[in-house]
């Protein structure tokens, strides 16, 4: 198994499964690739993550769009 980085590892501390389901393709882009960080964006009934190259790798940020 692809081991995470460890703010990518706390991030998912607490989180439900259907969103850790959601989100962990896009961390393990991010792992493969390790270039990027990751962009979370949040609000009341979307939830979407993707690479972003103005997050360096090994980040999160989340954010409401």
């Amino acid at each position: 198994m692809t081991q995470l980085p460890a703010a990518y590892s706390e991030y998912l501390q607490g989180k439900s499964e259907s969103f850790v389901a959601t989100i962990m393709p896009v961390l393990l882009q991010s792992v493969a690739e390790k270039t990027h960080g990751v962009r979370v964006v949040t609000s009341v009934h979307v939830l979407q993550a993707h690479t972003d190259e103005t997050i360096p790798f090994g980040e999160i940020v989340e954010g409401v769009d």
